[in-house]
């Protein structure tokens, strides 16, 4: 009978084209941790866990226009509410033992004075208010979302804006912002972002404010 020998190679060999991305079972939060610190901070894969499944992907270079849009797009909406705000990137937000998830950006909006300054997460921090996402957001990702308690996420994918909010600890898709009700943003968010393929990032955002602007003098 011949010996089977198991292979064991590290996680930050996994070469991933981009757009694609690995599913990894039966992963312990342990194991999660050890793999966190051997990608590193400074990569371009992102993770997510949950329920003991781990997910290492590859976003798309293309995911970078919309991802910079929407991300200027709510600190102009934010601004123009008069509403104070702390953007914290892509940072690696984790509930012990639970679920681990890294958003392409994010914000803190009501305790963002709790965060400014803050250069580690601490054990005792809260979920960004709104957490934004440009590549096909799995299951995976969505579970880690609900576990850390983001109360709104935004997923862009093929055209489309999904906004899915955290109602009695499930997310529900919406077709409106709870952080900004009085604006039809999934009808304009596409719009915008094939405005930014077209002319670029700062000629749609401008046309977005005057958009803002126009709403105002009305």
């Amino acid at each position: 009978m011949t010996a089977v020998t198991l292979v064991v190679k590290p996680v930050s060999q996994i070469q991933l084209a981009p757009g694609s991305a690995v599913t990894i079972p039966n992963v312990s939060w342990q194991e999660f941790e050890s793999i966190l610190q051997e990608l590193g901070e400074h990569r371009s894969a992102r993770v997510a866990y949950s329920k003991g499944t781990l997910e290492i992907m590859a976003p798309l270079p293309e995911h970078e226009i919309p991802r910079d849009l929407l991300s200027d797009i709510v600190k102009t909406l934010l601004k123009a509410k008069g509403i104070r705000f702390q953007p914290f990137g892509s940072t690696t937000f984790k509930r012990e033992n639970t679920a681990g998830v890294e958003p392409d950006a994010c914000f803190y909006i009501k305790n963002y004075q709790r965060m400014i300054g803050r250069r580690r997460l601490e054990a005792d921090d809260p979920p960004p208010d709104l957490a934004i996402e440009t590549n096909v957001t799995s299951k995976t990702t969505l579970d880690a979302y609900r576990a850390i308690g983001v109360p709104e996420v935004w997923v862009y994918d093929r055209g489309r804006l999904n906004i899915y909010v955290l109602t009695d600890a499930i997310y529900l898709r919406s077709n409106t912002s709870p952080i900004f009700d009085e604006m039809p943003l999934v009808e304009i968010i596409p719009g915008l972002v094939e405005r930014a393929w077209q002319l670029g990032n700062l000629q749609a955002l401008e046309e977005f404010e005057a958009m803002i602007a126009q709403g105002r003098a009305n």
